[in-house]
């Protein structure tokens, strides 16, 4: 092993420890969109990166989403003939979200219709989260194990929920590295989801370890990491940033339950044709990964609408679905570093892949006279009347012209060339005649 290789595996090792170090610290936390624990994996974050905070008021209603209150759980268990038989506070997800305080004597039955559990597991619970987004119609209730509902015997039972509200305020954070380039690629991770790793969190991890690497790099682009609450708080994020600011985020990846033993799925945004996910694309099949890749929504639907909704290309890296997911058992046992590190390094080696390759940007709109003596740009594409029968070669290179006009948005040489089917360097040289007609830029 030479000094270099072992350095980097050094490198590696050191930085797969370290998410895994702020798993174990985040990861029993009751990180609900507002809460103490929530609060605290803000507090935790910005001691150690310089991110910056976006906050919002309880009074600040946006397109009908309500902030809820903030919550905090302070007693909870259901007791029979005096005995505790169910403690909600052994697990943060115990007490089903957002619950209602609760405390007097019920029915079997009456509790019974308050006990969520999951039908598929004897052991395992579930995360109740619905109230979450409808905090104005609450009830209170325990997320259990099946087999103690089952196991439940005919009588009356004491239950107390106690908690602790006041008026919410929800707080996402953003990283910025600014590059050459005003477009920016954005990484996205949930920060909220209690008592769980894999489901958020793992991808907070590893977006905070793109970044410390990036952060050291000379960049093209500029990027940005989002860490919100799920859903409502990259609404928030996106609705309220100032529409200069957002109209700088150019496409970008949300990274989603990345710690998992199961294989990486590549989710593509909306449109397909975002430079990031051609990129992860490439550099899964390319690099032995053992993946699969998907069409928007057909792998998972989690915050990728909602950027798609400000027109902003999203695409998803993940390793769902897998069997723990919303349930207690997505905990520190089912992360490792290696996995962690794979999703670090692929999305690495993306950023590396479209930060080598020039960006064309059209400065024209329409369809220009290329066969004009001032462009010289246009290729024949035959007649085969004539006699003239185009060789693939200049097919492609008419495919190419053509593509040109059609580019709706900022596109690497390498992504347009790998379209059509042509050598980078036969793609480049023949924009670079465009951008000296004054037709494109190359940056």
């Amino acid at each position: 092993m030479t000094a270099c290789t072992q350095s980097a595996t050094t490198a590696s090792v050191a930085a797969g420890d370290a998410m895994m170090a702020m798993l174990a610290d985040l990861t029993p936390l009751n990180r609900v969109i507002c809460s103490s624990d929530y609060d605290a994996t803000v507090a935790y974050l910005a001691e150690r990166w310089p991110l910056r905070e976006h906050r919002f008021e309880a009074s600040d209603v946006h397109n009908g989403w309500v902030i809820p209150p903030r919550w905090d759980v302070l007693e909870a268990a259901i007791y029979k003939d005096g005995e505790c038989i169910y403690d909600g506070r052994w697990h943060p997800m115990a007490v089903m979200a957002l619950s209602l305080p609760f405390r007097g004597t019920v029915s079997r039955e009456e509790l019974k219709s308050h006990l969520h559990f999951d039908h598929r597991y004897d052991e395992r619970i579930p995360f109740h989260f619905r109230q979450l987004f409808t905090s104005w119609q609450r009830d209170w209730g325990f997320c259990v194990p099946r087999r103690l509902v089952e196991s439940l015997a005919p009588g009356d039972y004491e239950v107390v929920i106690e908690t602790r509200e006041a008026p919410g305020y929800l707080r996402c954070l953003d990283y910025h590295l600014p590059g050459q380039l005003e477009q920016t690629i954005v990484l996205g991770a949930n920060l909220d989801h209690p008592g769980v790793a894999n489901d958020g969190l793992s991808g907070v991890a590893v977006g905070l370890a793109v970044f410390e690497a990036l952060a050291a790099r000379p960049r093209r682009f500029s990027y940005r990491l989002v860490l919100a609450p799920g859903i409502m708080g990259t609404e928030y994020y996106l609705g309220r940033l100032p529409a200069a600011e957002r109209a700088r985020l150019f496409e970008g990846v949300m990274l989603e339950m990345l710690g998992s033993p199961t294989i990486l799925n590549l989710q593509r945004s909306r449109g397909a044709g975002s430079n990031i996910e051609q990129a992860l694309s490439r550099v899964l099949s390319e690099g032995g990964h053992a993946y699969r890749e998907g069409a928007f929504e057909s792998l998972l639907l989690n915050d990728e609408y909602l950027w798609e909704a400000y027109g902003i290309p999203m695409a998803s890296l993940s390793r769902y679905p897998y069997p723990e997911y919303h349930t207690d058992a997505d905990n520190l046992g089912l992360m490792s570093p290696q996995r962690l590190l794979e999703a670090r390094d692929v999305v690495l080696a993306a950023i590396d892949d479209i930060e080598s390759s020039p960006l064309i940007k059209k400065r024209f709109e329409g369809n220009v006279c290329l066969s004009h003596p001032r462009h010289d740009l246009y290729v024949d594409p035959g007649q085969v009347a004539f006699g003239d029968v185009p060789d693939e070669s200049r097919r492609r290179m008419r495919l190419l012209m053509d593509s040109i006009p059609t580019l709706t948005r900022p596109t690497t040489v390498r992504q347009l060339a790998r379209e059509v089917g042509l050598e980078e360097s036969v793609v480049h040289d023949y924009l670079k005649r465009w951008r000296d007609c004054g037709l494109v830029e190359l940056v």
